[in-house]
């Protein structure tokens, strides 16, 4: 979870009209934000705009970016001026806090081969296709409040854990029974 505080600026505008400088207080001083990058975030943002958020190929508008902040708000009764008072330092953390792996797992070329992934995958990723991994996995649905990558690092886990393993091919159990023979060889002093 991400703690924002935003605070409200005063801002002066000119009037055309009477060529004067009209000074305008903010609708607030100060406004702390709780923010959480998850599957339900990611949820409401897909309802509105029914496209898939991890798609990486169409890029997001400042309107998209600036709502899908506003999914992620648990705060109650935020007034809407507040999403208009960000700073790009506000952004910067919004961002850093989205592309935070949450997680000490790392994986291997090895372990990830033949799972798909965000990245590697061929079909867009949407928040109904996380759903089914999640149910396909035997994920609790409150898991979907987990930060989002937090929960995708889970599913490629099970998802490897799950993996059948590899079948070996008849050349690499010849090869794999004769180093055996020949370490139990080596042991006994044995030549056949």
């Amino acid at each position: 979870m991400l703690k924002l505080v935003i605070y409200g600026h005063d801002s002066e505008e000119f009037n055309n009209k009477t060529q004067e400088f009209i000074q305008t207080k903010a609708a607030f001083k100060e406004q702390t934000l709780m923010l959480e990058h998850s599957l339900i975030s990611l949820s409401k943002w897909e309802s509105i705009y029914h496209k898939p958020f991890l798609d990486d190929s169409a890029k997001k508008t400042k309107e998209e970016t600036k709502e899908y902040i506003k999914c992620m708000t648990l705060t109650q009764n935020v007034d809407e001026s507040v999403y208009d008072n960000f700073t790009d330092d506000d952004y910067k953390k919004i961002n850093d806090y989205i592309q935070d792996p949450m997680t000490a797992t790392w994986f291997t070329k090895e372990q990830t081969a033949g799972v798909p992934t965000i990245h590697r995958s061929s079909e867009k990723i949407s928040s109904e296709l996380i759903y089914y991994w999640m149910i396909a996995c035997e994920i609790p649905p409150q898991y979907e409040k987990w930060h989002l990558n937090r929960l995708l690092t889970l599913i490629r886990i099970c998802n490897i854990k799950n993996k059948q393993p590899k079948k070996m091919g008849k050349k690499d159990i010849l090869s794999k029974n004769a180093a055996l023979n020949a370490a139990r060889r080596k042991s006994y002093g044995s030549k056949g």
